[in-house]
């Protein structure tokens, strides 16, 4: 049965939220902020924040140097994942992934369906793994970015979460990148 194990120690992940929109400011963006809140709510550490417009090279950059930056466990941005033409989230994301996550945008879809019916047809969530780094593209709403991490992200990132999560195969995400010693190669 899943749930928290109690015998587990909390692990706190930093976490970098980046809002996707050619609108937003930092005194009005509700999807960020309903992010932060639940994510220190948790016990996690914000690492970074930030807001960038709704454009491919943009959001990849942000999302490049976060994904290099040692200090950042995961990255959740928040807008761009529509069908609007400004909406570009996916696109420049998906590329950085070297492992996707489909299940996520499947249960995404299932917990969103639940709240707004057949308008979860319109989400192009996504998620993945990037340089050891999990990554997280939510839509632009308060309330998906509720349901995103009350339903799924707030398990899947503590590590007394069971029976499986996020947190406890951390430290395997590079191993295909340590490539073992050939007989003998020196180092």
């Amino acid at each position: 049965m899943p749930g928290l194990d109690d015998s587990r120690q909390f692990v706190p992940l930093k976490i970098a939220v980046l809002t996707v929109s050619d609108t937003r400011t930092p005194e009005d963006d509700k999807s960020g902020a309903t992010l932060v809140e639940r994510i220190t709510a948790a016990g996690h550490t914000i690492a970074a924040r930030g807001i960038v417009v709704d454009d491919v090279a943009a959001i990849r950059s942000r999302v490049e140097t976060w994904i290099a930056d040692p200090e950042i466990d995961v990255v959740i941005t928040t807008g761009g994942t529509g069908f609007t033409g400004r909406d570009v989230t996916p696109e420049a994301v998906e590329p950085l992934f070297e492992k996707r996550m489909d299940a996520f945008a499947s249960l995404f879809l299932l917990v969103s369906f639940q709240k707004i019916g057949t308008s979860a047809i319109q989400t192009r969530a996504t998620a993945g793994v990037a340089r050891s780094t999990y990554v997280f593209c939510l839509p632009g709403s308060p309330g998906a970015c509720k349901d995103a991490w009350d339903n799924i992200l707030v398990h899947q990132l503590d590590y007394r979460y069971r029976p499986c999560n996020f947190v406890e195969i951390m430290p395997r995400l590079d191993e295909h990148l340590r490539r073992p010693k050939s007989k003998g190669a020196t180092v």
